[in-house]
């Protein structure tokens, strides 16, 4: 693996990053669900409003000089939410199913790694330090994001897993995406980009896990509350990653 430039704008991708993913991601469903459901805006309402911030924070983000660790994530956090309400959208308001849906944005993901690639020559995250790459950054981002969404929904409702077995499922998967990490010759770019896919339905069930009914298994936690928590455990792990000197180890190969 290669040391990325200085000028790098994303975060080192480190066990800290994996953790504030996976609470962004988690807040991503319980923010946009609150706003969506519990404050009735609907799942279009919800996706203009989430995609309005995250156009407004991508801008803030790519016009930025160096990474600024508060800004990336909330532009990742927009990011989730945008993704979260696009997905239900998707699935149930315009009726296309957890199915057809997830297939969509399976495709629009492999759509927008392959003009990356073809455009860039890698679409590796420890390239990403020039505005043109940060867009397909953040384009990628948003549909493997989306399509986490869709693919949590699928498994705890669709398939009938409910939350706490469908994290366990996807929990799963991130551990066997971390043995190929650690145990094989797996390509770092491809295991980064399954972990990000995998990483956010894993998020999304946590969520829905946290404001479940206690009859169906979930914390019984308001929406709101909920993702009250989630931003402030997210705020304490950057205060204390700030007080760490960063080592980077991004995937490059």
């Amino acid at each position: 693996m290669n040391t990325p430039s200085p000028a790098s704008k994303l975060p080192a991708v480190t066990l800290g990053f994996w953790i504030i993913y996976v609470a962004a991601t988690t807040l991503g469903e319980t923010g946009g669900d609150a706003v969506s459901t519990t404050l009735d805006w609907g799942y279009l309402g919800g996706t203009a409003l989430f995609f309005a911030a995250f156009i407004v924070l991508v801008v803030a983000q790519i016009r930025a000089r160096r990474l600024y660790d508060g800004l990336f994530w909330a532009t990742m956090i927009a990011c989730t939410m945008f993704g979260t309400t696009l997905a239900d959208f998707a699935d149930r308001s315009l009726g296309l199913g957890y199915a057809g849906g997830s297939t969509l944005l399976f495709l629009c993901v492999l759509a927008a790694l392959a003009v990356w690639y073809r455009t860039q020559g890698t679409i590796a995250v420890g390239r990403v330090n020039a505005p043109k790459t940060e867009i397909f950054f953040w384009i990628a981002i948003t549909f493997a994001q989306t399509l986490g969404t869709a693919l949590g929904d699928w498994v705890s409702d669709g398939w009938d897993f409910g939350s706490a077995r469908g994290a366990l499922i996807f929990a799963a998967g991130l551990a066997a995406v971390a043995a190929l990490y650690f145990w094989t010759a797996t390509s770092r770019v491809l295991l980064f980009w399954a972990a990000v896919i995998l990483a956010r339905p894993l998020g999304a069930t946590a969520g829905d896990f946290l404001d479940q009914p206690a009859n169906q298994g979930g914390l019984a936690l308001s929406r709101p509350l909920a993702s009250a928590l989630i931003a402030v455990f997210i705020v304490a792990c950057l205060l204390v990653m700030s007080r760490r000197p960063a080592q980077r180890v991004e995937p490059s190969t």
